[in-house]
């Protein structure tokens, strides 16, 4: 810092924030810390009494805390987000669509490891909406060598930090499963709650079919939602371990590559997640456990959006969910700004 005549400043950064106080009116804040001053602010700042202020000297090989914040941000920035004006030497970054965010973890985890500097941000592989706030960054101290901050860009590697995986429209067939639906002796209660949470993404919903419970006809009504122009089959109920519940075998018998059958999460053990290849088609088939059609949340809140972003799940993210995969099933639901999931 150095001290100069307030006419001089012009141009200069200043190094505290400076108050106003007005009797009966206004305290607060004039100017931050880190506002460049411009020469229409001079009578303001000789207003409150500031005929000498404080401002940070540029050096050879430091930054500047809103310079450093730029580098952040150029750092996290993928496809389909904005930053905002860099203030008090933070940059946000804000969706400009609806996805699902990605995160390199490994990599935010090293660079916010380095030191003096910081990228806090959403939990990954959850939905965003267009305007949403996904991360903000800054560094630490008014300054910082300019030689950290590129140990940071080479600490997070080529790729940016933080991606958007905009939702893509999906055609959609749903195999209702059970011969006492089939038979109409119940009420199909399973498929108004996937319409309901299929209606929050770019969905269409092509067709239902109700096989019952014989094993080929689910295979060939999969199969036949597939060869109509299905981006996704759902398979409800018949997913337990029951002799009678024949959905994993029928599922298996598509030919499909089985990911799971099972995941750490509750409610939602009985998930079966496959994919058949098409071409160069990937489709996804869901095996779904009864108590998506009864608890508020479930697995299939959490495969959903990755699904819907075509962003591949594997076994190892699934066997991930056992910690954080236990939904404590709350009396005022707050998904998915709680731990299920995380």
């Amino acid at each position: 810092m150095r001290e100069i005549r307030t006419e001089d400043a012009v141009g200069h950064v200043l190094c505290h924030d400076i108050t106003q106080i007005i009797k009966d009116e206004k305290k607060g804040v004039l100017f931050k810390k880190g506002h460049v001053v411009k020469e229409e602010d001079i009578p303001a700042l000789l207003s409150v009494g500031k005929e000498h202020l404080y401002v940070w000297e540029k050096q050879e090989g430091i930054l500047h805390e809103n310079e450093a914040a730029e580098i952040l941000y150029d750092i996290c920035a993928g496809d389909h987000m904005y930053g905002t004006e860099v203030k008090e030497g933070k940059i946000e970054l804000i969706a400009e669509c609806d996805g699902l965010l990605k995160i390199r973890r490994e990599a935010l985890i090293a660079v916010n490891g380095l030191g003096e500097m910081m990228i806090a941000s959403r939990h990954g592989d959850f939905p965003v909406h267009k305007g949403d706030k996904i991360a903000g960054t800054r560094i630490i101290p008014l300054v910082i060598e300019k030689e950290k901050m590129d140990r940071a860009v080479q600490t997070a590697g080529e790729n940016p930090l933080f991606a958007i995986l905009p939702f893509q429209k999906k055609r959609v067939g749903i195999v209702t499963t059970g011969s006492e639906v089939k038979k109409g002796l119940i009420k199909d209660t399973f498929t108004p709650v996937l319409r309901d949470k299929l209606s929050e993404y770019p969905c269409e919903v092509i067709g239902q079919s109700l096989p019952g419970d014989e094993r080929e006809q689910i295979t060939a009504d999969i199969l036949k939602f597939i060869d109509e122009g299905a981006d996704l089959v759902i398979c409800s109920g018949g997913m337990s371990v029951d002799p009678d519940d024949r959905t994993p075998g029928a599922i298996k018998d598509t030919g499909a590559d089985i990911v799971t059958y099972g995941a750490p999460v509750l409610p939602g053990a009985m998930l079966l997640l496959a994919y058949i290849q098409r071409g160069e088609r990937k489709i996804p088939v869901l095996g779904l456990p009864g108590c998506v059609m009864y608890a508020k949340r479930t697995v299939f809140d959490l495969i959903l959006p990755r699904i819907m972003a075509d962003d591949p799940v594997t076994r190892e993210e699934i066997a991930a969910y056992g910690e954080g995969g236990l939904c404590l099933g709350c009396e005022s639901c707050t998904f998915p700004n709680c731990g299920f999931g995380k």
